[in-house]
């Protein structure tokens, strides 16, 4: 017997439902796509996380501890070394901040200059000038308190993350398990092998990143030091935040160092450009590739598209989270070409 042909209009009927379906979930995500991106790095930072977690509970100690100790072990260890680096370096810190801002008309008079001399802007601006140029209060209150409403906002997906990751890695047994189930038993030794790669991947991302931010912030702070350059405290933090932000946040971090410099002296400043960029190189050449590409193995020109992609999609979040992004795409593709081959 010959199969009846569908009735076309059930067909019409389907595609209509799937496309207002997709339709509904391509909006949904678009609504939620802050907090599909707190749940993103909130899932990273557990999977970065779980090594150590792993470590604390079978090694650390004479007896196995409960998940949940190692954790709080974790935790309390993270923030009271925290604490300690805040007691030391928070009041020189703000020291040097209030410094900064007293000094700073001063500063950029004797910047305006040096570019004025230089040729490269035309004349000087005044204070009154730029005072001119500031809104209107009732415009400046807006911004004032659009950017207070941000901050919260903020404030409060930084607290997401740091909480959240606390009890995806207490039940991250659970959770594997509930993944494994809803695989079909013939591919729960693939899903098993893919979930334990992007954990060692992510993992040495994370704690080469912040071995690399902690190396090239304190060598930036005492090299402006020896330097002579003003508030070189500020700017070590300045370059351990850029060194979060791979290939280009080092040089972003190095403008306003080669800024201060150049209040200093034009000689100063040419000295501290050389040091960055001596810096840059020896961690190009030497900290990176022991540190992070032989744990990551993501390579460079992946790293340079990544960042492309994430940073614009979304900013400099995006490029952040380039990098073990492209790690966990990489698992999965040397996954599909493995099976593949198979």
């Amino acid at each position: 017997m010959t199969a009846q042909p569908e009735d076309p209009r059930r067909l019409i009927v389907f595609g209509v439902i799937v496309f207002f379906t997709g339709a509904i979930a391509v909006a949904l995500l678009y609504f939620l796509r802050n907090v599909l991106l707190v749940l993103y790095v909130s899932t990273l930072l557990a999977i970065g996380f779980s090594p150590a977690v792993s470590w604390l509970e079978r090694r650390a100690f004479a007896a196995r501890l409960p998940r949940w100790v190692a954790l709080l072990i974790l935790y309390v260890s993270g923030l009271t070394v925290m604490a300690v680096l805040l007691a030391v370096i928070l009041p020189q810190l703000g020291r040097q901040m209030a410094e900064l801002w007293q000094n700073l008309p001063e500063y950029v008079e004797r910047l305006q200059t040096a570019l004025v001399t230089a040729g490269l802007i035309e004349r000087r601006w005044t204070w009154s000038e730029l005072l001119e140029r500031i809104p209107s209060p009732a415009a400046a209150l807006g911004g004032i308190m659009s950017a207070v409403t941000g901050v919260i906002g903020v404030i409060a997906a930084i607290v997401t993350v740091l909480i959240l990751p606390f009890y995806l890695l207490v039940e991250a047994e659970d959770l594997q398990k509930t993944l494994l189930r809803v695989v079909a038993p013939h591919r729960r030794a693939t899903v098993a092998r893919i979930t334990r790669d992007v954990t060692l991947k992510v993992g040495a991302w994370l704690g080469g990143q912040l071995l690399l931010a902690f190396i090239i912030g304190t060598t930036a702070a005492v090299g402006l030091w020896i330097l002579g350059v003003p508030y070189y405290g500020v700017l070590g933090v300045l370059a351990a935040a850029g060194e979060m932000v791979p290939v280009i946040g080092p040089f972003i971090a190095a403008i306003p160092a080669i800024l201060m410099g150049w209040t200093v002296s034009g000689k100063t400043a040419l000295f501290v450009a050389i040091y960055f960029a001596v810096q840059q190189a020896i961690e190009n050449n030497v900290l990176v590739p022991r540190v992070m590409s032989r744990q990551v193995g993501v390579s460079a020109a992946t790293v340079l598209v990544a960042i492309l992609i994430g940073s614009t999609l979304l900013g400099v979040v995006g490029a952040l989270l380039a990098v073990p992004s492209a790690a966990i795409v990489q698992i999965f593709f040397q996954e599909f070409t493995r099976s593949e081959d198979d």
